[in-house]
């Protein structure tokens, strides 16, 4: 066993070299970021007495730090489920580590995750962040999520949702990805979609409020509204899409991000920057990005330094902010063959 600190939790996990489903108790230093931005959107959310749901909670890790760095009158319950009895065990070993062991908002449970889910009264706030697909637990969390709860959901199979397998894609999701420099904003739409239309089947309309996608995965928190009119709405986004040469979907075309919420996020200094990206690109609603390098490529143009692009691109009148889908991308209101010419204007005075 090793002792892991991540940000105010100390646990004791396995010593493992590589992660995968295999593991006894799965923990993954890589998601770190991905359990620091929940804690940011939890006390982003102006509601309090929360019925959480952790439906696999490993190492009790995103639960412990729940308790240790939201808002006492943030959790009424938090229940952590895993089926592994391994897992179990360390989670009450890491509760008790971290001094929460007698916390009595807390709740064990053994089963799989769907019958966890299924056998609830329902909660506030669900965190489906599964190994894999979410799609196989999607349903039962549909059902269980609460009006005006938010459902938080996962997805690590970005080689079916990218396009590197378009087939699995198809299977898993009904839409038809796109391998090209946009592919993670493509895939975090279809993965979207899919979960607002199992969704719509109970008459639940699911808004993306905050979404993301990041290393090897793709993240999405939800506020669920309920009525058949907001579900047919929802619905009723759910387009194919064509960029250039490729089409892709159906997919959400829809907003990512709600502004308003996003604006009161606060993260630690190692999201800060991740997290002041899509606050300012939330701003622009477009659907895909400008890839600067790969369209120079293309075009066989000098990459410009994007101060003075970025200059240029407002100074002819469109919006314009980096993206966190690429290092290289800009979301912009400007077409391609506009940014095109100001490229090779830029190109010039070089």
């Amino acid at each position: 066993m090793q002792t892991i600190t991540e940000a105010s939790a100390t646990i004791k996990v396995p010593e493992e070299t590589k992660i995968s489903k295999q593991m006894e108790v799965f923990y993954n230093p890589r998601m770190k970021a991905n359990r620091d931005l929940t804690i940011t959107v939890l006390n982003a959310w102006e509601k309090n007495n929360l019925q959480i749901a952790d439906p696999f909670a490993a190492s009790g890790i995103r639960t412990i730090r729940i308790l240790k760095e939201c808002k006492k009158e943030k959790v009424e319950s938090i229940w952590l489920n895993d089926h592994s009895p391994d897992a179990i065990q360390q989670i009450k070993d890491n509760l008790k580590q971290n001094k929460l062991e007698k916390d009595k908002r807390i709740i064990i449970e053994q089963k799989d995750a769907n019958m966890f889910l299924l056998e609830s009264h329902g909660f506030d706030y669900i965190d489906l962040d599964p190994f894999g697909s979410p799609v196989a637990f999607l349903d039962s969390a549909c059902k269980r999520i609460a009006r005006d709860g938010i459902l938080a959901v996962t997805a690590t199979d970005t080689s079916a949702l990218c396009g590197a397998f378009p087939d699995a894609c198809k299977r898993k999701y009904a839409a038809t990805p796109m391998h090209t420099a946009i592919m993670h904003e493509i895939g975090l739409r279809i993965l979207i979609k899919k979960c607002q239309e199992i969704a719509a089947q109970y008459d639940r309309a699911l808004y993306p409020i905050f979404s993301y996608a990041k290393d090897h995965y793709m993240r999405v928190f939800f506020l669920c509204e309920k009525g058949k009119i907001k579900a047919n709405e929802i619905v009723d986004q759910h387009k194919i899409i064509t960029v250039g040469n490729n089409t892709a979907g159906p997919l959400w075309t829809g907003k990512l991000w709600d502004e308003k919420f996003i604006k009161d996020m606060k993260t630690e200094e190692e999201t800060t920057k991740f997290l002041d990206i899509i606050k300012e690109e939330a701003g622009i609603e477009q659907i895909g990005f400008h890839e600067i390098h790969a369209l120079c490529k293309k075009n066989k143009l000098h990459i410009p330094q994007y101060l003075p692009l970025i200059k240029a691109i407002k100074d002819a009148g469109h919006n314009v902010a980096r993206t966190h889908f690429s290092l290289n991308g800009m979301r912009s209101t400007i077409s391609e063959k506009e940014l095109l010419e100001i490229i090779r204007k830029l190109n010039k005075k070089d």
